[in-house]
């Protein structure tokens, strides 16, 4: 997935995967699953004056971001990030094993989430 040519454009790829998109992987990922949330510069990409995404698309991937940090801040998911090229990278959410407290009510627990967001 993350071998092959550097990507050199610095133009971020749309924004496929939404929030909610994210909380269901998370809620069925087996630990240690990966998943390519984004690829770009998210720094810049989720920024609204410099993005040079769509509103809409800048929009979703700004939720998408809060979802992955969200969900980073409960224990659900590494966050990690492999460089692609200049100013280009993949975004990876990496599963981990689900807290014994959470395995009854994850889906109320990333809900929760969102709607703190």
């Amino acid at each position: 997935m993350l071998m092959g040519a550097a990507i050199t454009s610095a133009r971020p790829t749309a924004v496929r995967l939404t929030d909610v998109e994210l909380f269901a992987w998370i809620a069925q990922a087996e630990p240690g699953a990966r998943l390519e949330y984004h690829r770009g510069f998210l720094g810049v990409d989720n920024t609204p004056v410099i993005s040079l995404l769509p509103e809409p698309d800048r929009a979703r991937l700004a939720d998408l971001a809060t979802a992955a940090l969200g969900a980073f801040e409960k224990g659900l998911v590494h966050l990690v990030q492999a460089r692609l090229g200049t100013d280009r990278f993949a975004y990876i959410a990496i599963a981990r094993p689900r807290p014994r407290a959470a395995q009854a009510s994850l889906s109320r627990l990333l809900l929760a989430e969102r709607q703190a967001a």
